[in-house]
């Protein structure tokens, strides 16, 4: 029965995800007609389930890492997990600020694994939350040199080619990185280690259901609110966002692809002018990031402990 509520927890996480996710990793893209919207969603959803295929380091640090959720209780403290991480999340977005899933569930599964006495790797965490940290900081540093060169040495038609290149890039960064954290939580729920195809694909649909709904909304967020956008900046935000993430995903450490990109507009922006990003929009989605993995944890932390409480009466 606790695998059948995780089964179903893990299908509208990976909803969810999609809502959140889908739009911003198409909104840098939105203003140049090279990646059409229909055919980028199609494309991430096929890098969704086929990437992990060839790599799945950031899920198994999701599954094996942090908490030891194969001890008994591991799967309720799982489920609690994931609604904490939706729970934040909702009530985040439901206030204008979405944020990052990826750190909701690392608290949501931090918080869930210590309420319910599972051994939790300190080290590990911090090691997840220094990562974390860095991804939109390099993500920015990177789009501020990229963004120049662009600027510098590219035509109106060569942007075209770099906006290809770089949505391609991102999307493979999502699939091996951001997006594991969806196919995490099957791990958990139906104890099958490696990624094979029909559980991928089954990952990669329902992320695309939730895409299709969530792309106005969070698409907007990033591509019209946080900077005076155009074109190259979102070129050099998905090419500075699929290299940091890319490189954590190499080390098996999860960073949230919405972070990447949200550094790479602002540093993008910032280095044609810091009056080009609209701080005050920046500081509202950097305060939303600060209070989601405490928030989360905090939440899983007294569901688990509560529950364990009840069960063993």
């Amino acid at each position: 029965m606790d695998a059948v509520v995780l089964i179903v927890v893990a299908g509208l996480f990976a909803v969810v995800s999609g809502v959140n996710d889908g739009g911003a990793l198409l909104a840098t893209g939105l203003k140049l007609p090279a990646v059409r919207p229909a055919t980028g969603l199609l494309a991430l959803v096929v890098m969704v389930a086929v990437v992990p295929l060839v790599t799945h380091q950031v899920a198994v640090t999701f599954v094996t890492r942090l908490a030891a959720f194969d001890r008994p209780g591991g799967k309720i403290a799982t489920t609690l997990a994931v609604i904490s991480a939706l729970a934040v999340a909702a009530v985040l977005s439901a206030k204008g600020r979405p944020t990052s899933l990826t750190l909701a569930i690392v608290g949501g599964l931090t918080g869930a694994g210590l309420g319910w006495g599972l051994p939790v790797s300190g080290g590990a965490v911090a090691q997840v939350l220094a990562f974390g940290v860095a991804a939109p900081v390099v993500g920015g540093l990177l789009a501020w040199v990229l963004i120049r060169m662009l600027v510098a040495v590219t035509a109106a038609r060569g942007l075209a080619h770099w906006h290809r290149a770089g949505f391609l890039l991102q999307t493979v960064a999502y699939a091996a990185n951001d997006a594991q954290k969806m196919l995490a939580v099957f791990m958990i729920a139906l104890g099958f280690t490696g990624a094979p195809l029909v559980y991928t694909s089954s990952v990669a649909l329902l992320f695309a259901l939730g895409a299709l709904y969530g792309l106005p909304k969070a698409g907007r967020t990033l591509s019209r609110e946080i900077i005076v956008f155009r074109p190259p900046h979102g070129v050099a935000a998905e090419l500075a966002a699929g290299v940091a993430a890319i490189g954590c995903a190499g080390v098996g450490m999860p960073v949230s692809m919405t972070q990447a990109i949200a550094g790479g507009l602002i540093g993008a922006g910032a280095s044609q002018g810091g009056g080009r990003v609209r701080w005050y929009v920046a500081l509202k989605i950097g305060a939303a990031w600060t209070l989601t993995l405490p928030a989360s944890g905090l939440l899983a932390w007294g569901l688990a402990f509560l529950v364990k409480g009840l069960t063993s009466v």
